[in-house]
């Protein structure tokens, strides 16, 4: 029988019809910081996103405590505390959303005010329950109605290893989001990569041969839209999907990386059916 999240509750003494069950996690296609990479790099900013939430929406969140959750990059629903809140009343002036572009309205959102419990600190960024596939479009829920089993308990918090260089892909929009470990990965290799424009379907060999490796090339798109190609310089921003075709070996130059770049070129047909202009 699995632990039930219910139980754990109980345990600490909380009523389940004091408690609201919310899981955070902003749609996949929105652009901007997910409410998991606040929580993970800005605990200050993701309680501020949390203590915001729709005025029409207010009998929801009337309880006496919020057990929150994140949907993780895995899709998994993290625990990231028990929190005592209290309602202060509505937002006062437009304020800027931290998850994505916009600014929500003076008078559409309800404040809060809250502290993290002690209770169940032990288990923030190691608990991870099943949310439930049908259950998971209604985001807030009552613990007295939605008993959650308890699928993994961790010794610690850990993010997701890197994936491999091959089975790498992400949008040029969440690279400053990925983990450090990630990062690290991604400034000491070195080789050729593939820029695929969401809009248009067209694709872009390029080659990383410079210091901070694939790192240091993608930011530079990110900084300018276009990395100084003249076919992507002649269109509309896009925000490429990037991965990896090759990576160099540490002993190879600048001229081994470029015989490998013109290589994939000539396999893809970037230059006839893509962006490549050389």
């Amino acid at each position: 029988m699995p632990i039930m999240f219910n139980t754990i509750l109980q345990s600490e003494g909380l009523a389940l019809t004091d408690v609201r069950l919310l899981r955070h996690q902003d749609p996949k296609s929105e652009r901007g910081r997910s409410p998991y990479e606040l929580w993970r790099d800005n605990r200050s900013e993701f309680e501020l996103y949390q203590s915001h939430q729709l005025t029409k929406r207010r009998a929801w969140f009337r309880s006496r405590y919020w057990a929150s959750f994140v949907g993780t990059p895995d899709d998994e629903t993290m625990f990231v505390g028990v929190y005592d809140v209290k309602f202060r009343g509505s937002l006062e002036t437009d304020t800027p959303m931290l998850t994505r572009e916009g600014v929500d309205k003076a008078g559409t959102l309800d404040v809060y005010d809250f502290t993290l419990e002690q209770a169940l600190s032990d288990l923030i960024g190691k608990m991870f329950i099943d949310w439930g596939s049908a259950a998971k479009r209604a985001w807030v829920q009552r613990a007295d109605k939605r008993n959650k089993p308890v699928k993994e308990l961790r010794t610690e918090f850990k993010e997701p290893d890197f994936p491999g260089f091959l089975n790498f892909v992400a949008p040029l929009s969440k690279l400053d989001t990925l983990p450090k470990g990630w990062l690290t990965a991604l400034q000491f290799s070195k080789g050729v990569y593939l820029l695929t424009c969401p809009k248009t379907k067209e694709q872009y060999v390029g080659s990383a041969s410079g210091a901070e490796g694939f790192w240091h090339r993608w930011q530079c798109y990110v900084q300018t839209g276009h990395g100084h190609n003249v076919a992507l310089k002649s269109r509309a921003p896009s925000d490429y999907q990037v991965s990896i075709l090759e990576v160099a070996g540490t002993a190879s130059t600048t001229e081994d990386i470029l015989t490998m770049e013109q290589r994939w070129k000539t396999k893809l047909q970037s230059n006839e059916m893509g962006l490549n202009r050389n």
